[in-house]
């Protein structure tokens, strides 16, 4: 028997049932579907962060307390360490320690919420240079100005919102001049960002930045930072610059050789690496939670073909009378079991398509502006090629039965 004519057979039989072929493959069908989309969206959402990082330029050094994170549980570990201190930041700034630093800024994350006359919003809250982030994230202001450096010197509490952020306490009124409170502290609020959306990690439109100085002493209470945010003077640089810094804050922190850092330091293209890994990580983990209906798809898979070989047992009987060998019987099965896996894997595909496009569409349309749709190649071929091993799998075990079955007793089968 060709391989031609056992594809005719089970492609035949596979239609005579059609509602129990479908049924048997809706497990297949939906677990092929859920894996697309989510490659689909992590795909998106990786393109969408590198994106928005690539455009900040190479230049670009980001130093925090503790030791690198190397999952979501560790990311907390910046927010409690102590390490970066003003006179790191002091030593920093020595051209004699770091000759090609360009310019270099601290910030501190402010937790809670902020509010005017009884309406409360929870924003990102910075401590930092508005100007730097102005600059640095390219986030214009709509009214007002930012506060100064000498308004940082001096500790004024002063306070540049999102637009987000307006509309939520101040809804139609002027904003520039009305004073919000953070914690027990009233900030007057200097300036408004225009409407900038999603960028990189984080909304713009939900941000609130006051002077790191005034968060430290009247909101945090401490005397450290949560990050710094260093400029080289050219990409070509970096790895110098990112050595020297290294290497002058282990001096600063007394740090011996043997010793491990207690703080680390990445370039941008660094942290676009680390991001990229950590989505990639998220998304094979959340496709292999789904894969699960794949499992179960199979099983379903192996019990129809259980059962429609024993309805068949006479045909399998006959076939062997007429000459057919094992070979030939286990062929024709397991042909079938791996065209309805495939057939659920293509609809699979096509439905998890629709579904991330879809998905996409409203993503850009209400929450980043700059999202793409994206539906890598790679999936694809992925998905037709674990449809097919569950056919293989789940169908060997029936296909084998079929084959091994005695041709006289199959045609006394009632």
């Amino acid at each position: 028997m060709h391989l031609r004519h056992s594809f005719k057979i089970a492609y035949r039989a596979i239609k005579i049932n059609k509602s129990r072929s479908f049924l048997t493959i809706l497990g297949i069908l939906i677990g092929i579907a859920a894996i697309m989309m989510m490659v689909s969206l992590g795909s998106g959402a990786e393109e969408l962060i590198l994106g928005e990082i690539s455009g900040f330029g190479g230049e670009t050094i980001v130093i925090r307390p503790g030791d690198q994170p190397t999952g979501f549980t560790s990311v907390g570990n910046t927010l409690v360490n102590n390490s970066l201190k003003e006179r790191d930041i002091e030593l920093l700034r020595r051209k004699g320690n770091v000759p090609y630093l360009k310019e270099i800024v601290p910030f501190v994350v402010v937790p809670g919420s902020a509010s005017y006359e009884g309406e409360t919003y929870r924003p990102f809250m910075l401590g930092g240079d508005i100007n730097f982030f102005v600059d640095f994230y390219d986030a214009p202001l709509s009214e007002g100005n930012t506060f100064t450096e000498n308004d940082t010197k001096q500790l004024e509490k002063a306070a540049v919102i999102g637009y987000k952020v307006r509309q939520e306490l101040f809804g139609a009124s002027d904003a520039v001049g009305k004073y919000i409170q953070i914690k027990d502290q009233k900030f007057k609020v200097v300036g408004v960002l225009a409407k900038r959306g999603q960028v990189a990690v984080f909304d713009i439109d939900e941000l609130v930045v006051i002077p790191h100085t005034t968060a430290q002493k009247y909101i945090l209470g401490i005397d450290y930072y949560h990050e710094f945010i260093a400029m080289a003077d050219d990409a070509g640089h970096v790895d110098r610059t990112i050595a020297d810094i290294e290497k002058t804050l282990r001096e600063s922190h007394k740090i011996d050789g043997s010793e491990e850092d207690d703080f680390f330091v990445v370039s941008l293209q660094g942290a676009a690496e680390m991001i990229q890994t950590v989505i990639s990580t998220l998304t094979a983990f959340l496709s292999s939670v789904v894969a699960i209906a794949l499992v179960v798809g199979g099983v379903g898979v192996m019990n129809i073909m259980l059962v429609s070989i024993t309805e068949r047992t006479r045909e399998i009987g006959l076939k062997k009378a007429v000459g057919a060998t094992e070979k030939e019987i286990l062929q024709q099965f397991l042909f079938e079991a791996i065209l309805l896996t495939f057939f659920g894997g293509l609809i699979g595909i096509i439905l998890g398509g629709i579904f991330s496009f879809l998905i996409s569409v409203a993503l850009a349309q209400f929450v980043a502006p700059n999202w793409s749709f994206s539906f890598p190649f790679s999936a694809i071929l992925l998905g037709m090629g674990v449809t097919t091993l569950v056919g293989l799998v789940f169908g060997l075990y029936p296909a084998r039965k079929a084959a091994r079955k005695d041709p006289i007793e199959a045609l006394r089968y009632e």
